[in-house]
Formats: C-alpha cells, structure tokens, sequence
C-alpha cells in the first residue's frame, strides 16, 4: 500500500489513496521517530490519526488511506495540519489525471 494508489503530497503529509473492495474507508498514520522523543512522536500521531478520524474517514467512501509524516510535521500546529488534511480530501475529490 506505501506505493500504491493515488499520491498526495502536502508540505507536511505524504497521502496514499487507493479504492478499496469494502464499503467503508479505512485509514493508516504512519510517523516516523525522526530523531524525536516518543512523547513528541506520539501526540503528532494523535493528532493525525483525530484529523483523519473527523474529516477524512467522514469524506472518504470506499478507499483506503495511509496518511504518512515527513519529519517536518513536527514542527506545525494543529491548525496547519488541519488545512493539509483539507487540501487532502479536496484532491481526493477530484478525478484521477490519466497517465
């Protein structure tokens, strides 16, 4: 799944979209240590995963999601990655590009 699907990047985001055969939307968030403490690993984490929870999961219909961090996710508010997330679901609404 890392490499499959659609790819979405955000500044601090790297998103995989991939259409899925269940009728509901599951989702994954990956974040990586980075050279930071779990403490600081983990409430990105938290944040992402309640991001995706409120606002991707809702809009999603049948796919599966791996939302995944670059290092510099650790240094943004909440509110900044609520925008990505944002810009995320408005990518994923729109059509594929053919390749």
């Amino acid at each position: 799944m890392k490499r499959a699907g659609r790819r979405l990047r955000t500044e601090h985001l790297d998103v995989r979209a991939n259409d899925s055969l269940l009728s509901y939307a599951r989702a994954a968030v990956i974040v990586g240590k980075h050279g930071h403490t779990i403490v600081e690993r983990n409430r990105l984490r938290r944040r992402l995963r309640e991001l995706v929870r409120l606002k991707i999961l809702s809009a999603a219909k049948a796919n599966d999601i791996v939302v995944r961090a670059f290092p510099s996710a650790y240094d943004s508010s909440f509110e900044q990655l609520s925008k990505e997330i944002d810009d995320v679901i408005g990518m994923l609404h729109e059509p594929a590009a053919e390749t």
